[in-house]
């Protein structure tokens, strides 16, 4: 999340990181370079469906998101007519926008629930969003991210099917920032320059981690309740405990934790996960990028973490994202310089070893604020995104699915040795049930076939591999586990076009991962960063984006994954790709492979979940590719299975006059009544995050940094802002943008996406 493609929406991407120089295969070998230009959409005219009411900042197509809409009484003696069957995406699709709005399908209502800086004590006061807030440890984070809903019970109570009150636990994942400042947050738009002001550094830190808060449905309206006693925040100065292996080992032994058993925080975070014992689950992603190391450290060093940190993205002389670790002598600031400072051998007097706490799945109640965060690191350490469950039997183990999001990174799956027992759904102590199951077991990575078959390869110590791995010597299972990225090199994975979020369809048990895009996919590889087309990751091609050439894969594609007869303990699966992203108007044979028209098509695909309600299949955008045509947006799918399409061969002409020919498998095409734009952001944002209530007539989505594209020397001059939503939506003061939760409900009261 929040990573533009290589033609980036801010100056330096700090988030998309390409270490992975192995020579191992790359998934996307399927479509011939194909250069289209963008077609005149913007051009047409806007269906009746979606139309604008004006410039209000959120809009459904045929009334205000304030109205209440109100069906009028059928005259006296008049047999009303019958209510209409519903019918999955029944709605009529969006048409793709720029404006600076959410639009929603006629007959929705869309309205903004919960905002950056948003108090979450009674104490706390409103948030003036002019830089000169203080108290960020009890307010709403940054970049609102994944989120899940936890139902609670008229007594407050946890519950499993009450639908108008509950807790949203969420990621605030980072902040808008250029030249080392998230300049929106400071009344001057912080300082541009080194050494940081502690008390930017101290706002900026407050801002990142996660939040729990409780939600409403009062008088037909959602509201937040900033006095709740389940309200929570989670930043960089909170202690989490590690769990599993990699607890206690040499690698995660810092000044803070001599022992190796906790750290302070949890950053990054991106997607989520829910487990079957009703704990959420949230995944570290580009968090390498917040540290710093001196331009002598490998000398200093003169080990083997050399090669594992330059895996992992930092450099030596590498400068961090915001500078916060020159915010002063104290020890909150110092653990961001992971230099090798100290004397000592095992690493107890510096924090040469801080980043090997981060990059996990991160586990928390979110009923019970009193309960220990624990960083689950069985799950492996890389840019995590979601966390998904496969098909939960009794007497059988879990699996847990998960991707790298990187170019060229893997997908992973870990199976816990414990088989699950139904009781513990129910379990007064979620936390140790956690430790029951996600503290030990196996993980493997995917490695993908040409002839639509894969398998799952156990990163363990003991695979000869691995034991006799050449380029890094590994210790231990926790290393192999600290290291996951290189143990995977050693195993020879596939290379995939960025994995990000992961879901598992409830009607059949497919998994379904988003590849949102890979700049460095090329015919003919020219550095060991590129990688060819592979049969899971077929496309290589060029899209203009005005004058300017994307080459590789700019617009991504949802790959899904059938396990084998053993089910989440297979060690084979069979796979194909769900939908090729694109523009409609693009070359059908090399690039809209799965046939997608004007209400349809995107780019980047990212936040992914299947609705346990309906069962669609929602999925999110986080795009630079096509923002000239439309803002980033949300799909509604209605996806069939694995095998349901056919095989391609995409034939790529080589410069010595060669064919280079990709066999992929890609499925049934799209149709209206399959696929549907569902909603559109407002200008800048990436759309992330779905949560519903139980009974699926409550939809809630985050828009995630509206406005990033501005320039902060544009800060006093509001007229320049690239967006000002929410603020132009009628909620909060000021009009610097902000990250924000909103929920979508039906007119009629019906279930989201019918």
């Amino acid at each position: 999340m929040n990573k533009p493609l290589d033609i980036a929406r801010i100056p330096v991407d700090h988030d998309d990181i390409d270490t992975n120089v192995s020579s191992n295969e790359h998934f996307s070998t399927v479509l011939q370079a194909r250069l289209s230009r963008r077609s005149l959409l913007r051009g047409s005219a806007a269906s009746a469906a979606t139309a604008f009411l004006g410039a209000m900042g959120l809009s459904a197509c045929g009334g205000s998101s304030s109205d209440t809409v109100t069906a009028p009484a059928p005259p006296t003696g008049v047999t009303p007519p019958p209510v209409p069957a519903e019918k999955l995406l029944g709605f009529t699709a969006v048409a793709k926008s720029l404006a600076d709005t959410v639009v929603v399908p006629a007959g929705y209502t869309a309205s903004v629930l919960y905002a950056l800086g948003d108090p979450l004590t009674a104490a706390t006061p409103a948030f003036k969003n002019d830089g000169t807030d203080g108290d960020m440890e009890n307010r709403a984070g940054d970049h609102h991210d994944g989120m899940e809903f936890f139902p609670l019970s008229a007594t407050g109570a946890a519950s499993a099917s009450a639908n108008d009150r509950g807790l949203l636990a969420m990621n605030h994942e980072a902040t808008t920032d250029q030249n080392f400042a998230s300049f929106f947050l400071h009344a001057n738009g912080g300082t541009p320059s080194l050494p940081r002001p502690a008390l930017e550094v101290d706002k900026e830190m407050a801002l990142h981690g996660l939040s729990v808060v409780e939600v409403r449905r009062n008088g037909g309206k959602w509201e937040y309740l900033k006095d709740s006693s389940f309200n929570r925040r989670v930043h960089q100065q909170t202690e989490v405990e590690l769990s599993g292996p990699v607890r206690g080992n040499a690698l995660v032994v810092t000044k803070y934790s001599p022992n190796g058993s906790k750290i302070r925080g949890t950053l990054n975070n991106c997607g989520t996960g829910k487990t079957p014992w009703n704990t959420y689950l949230s995944g570290e992603e580009n968090w390498s990028g917040y540290f710093t190391r001196a331009a002598t450290d490998d000398a200093a060093r003169a080990d083997k973490s050399v090669v594992a940190l330059k895996r992992y993205g930092r450099d030596q002389g590498a400068a961090s994202r915001h500078g916060w670790e020159t915010g002063g002598l104290d020890d909150k600031y110092a653990r961001w310089n992971i230099s090798k400072k100290g004397t000592s051998l095992d690493g107890s007097d510096d924090y040469r070893n801080e980043m090997n706490g981060m990059g996990y799945i991160v586990e928390m109640d979110a009923y019970d604020k009193t309960r220990v965060i624990k960083k689950r690191t069985a799950l492996g350490r890389y840019a995590h995104e979601s966390a998904a469950f496969g098909k939960v039997e009794a007497g059988k183990p879990l699996a847990v699915y998960m991707g790298d999001d990187s170019r060229n990174e893997y997908i992973f799956k870990f199976v816990s040795n414990a088989v699950w027992s139904a009781a513990d759904a129910g379990a007064a102590d979620r936390i140790a049930t956690g430790d029951k199951y996600l503290d030990s077991g196996k993980l493997y990575v995917a490695k993908f076939a040409a002839d639509g078959s894969g398998q799952w390869i156990e990163l363990s110590i003991t695979n000869p591999a691995i034991a006799a791995y050449t380029a890094y010597k590994f210790a231990d299972q926790a290393d192999v586990l600290v290291n996951a990225r290189l143990a995977g090199d050693a195993v020879g994975a596939t290379r995939m076009d960025r994995p990000e979020w992961c879901s598992v369809n409830p009607a059949n048990g497919e998994i379904y991962f988003t590849l949102t895009n890979n700049s460095n996919r090329r015919v003919e590889p020219s550095g060991s960063s590129q990688a060819a087309p592979d049969a899971a990751n077929p496309r290589v091609y060029t899209d203009m984006k005005g004058s300017t050439a994307q080459s590789g894969n700019p617009n991504g594609h949802i790959l899904r994954v059938k396990e084998g007869a053993a089910g989440s303990a297979a060690t084979g699966f069979t796979w194909d790709v769900y939908l090729f992203g694109a523009e409609a108007a693009a070359a059908a044979a090399t690039v809209n492979l799965s046939g997608l028209g004007a209400d349809q098509d995107f780019s980047s695909p990212d936040g992914l979940a299947f609705s346990a309600a309906t069962g669609i299949c929602w999925f999110q955008t986080d795009d630079g590719a096509y923002t000239d045509v439309s803002n980033c947006m949300m799909l509604a799918g209605v996806p069939g299975q694995v095998g349901d399409g056919k095989k391609l061969t995409l034939n790529y002409p080589r410069a010595d006059g060669s064919t280079l020919a990709v066999d992929t498998f890609v499925g049934k095409a799209a149709s209206s009544d399959t696929l549907k734009r569902f909603l559109v952001g407002p200008v800048g944002s990436e759309i992330t995050g779905i949560a519903e209530t139980p009974d699926g007539k409550a939809l809630f989505v985050n828009i995630q940094h509206p406005g990033e594209t501005t320039s902060s020397s544009n800060l006093a001059d509001p007229s320049k802002y690239t967006s000002q939503w929410p603020s132009n939506a009628g909620y909060g003061a000021g009009k610097r943008p902000r990250s924000a939760t909103i929920v979508i409900t039906k007119n009629d009261g019906g279930r989201i996406g019918t």
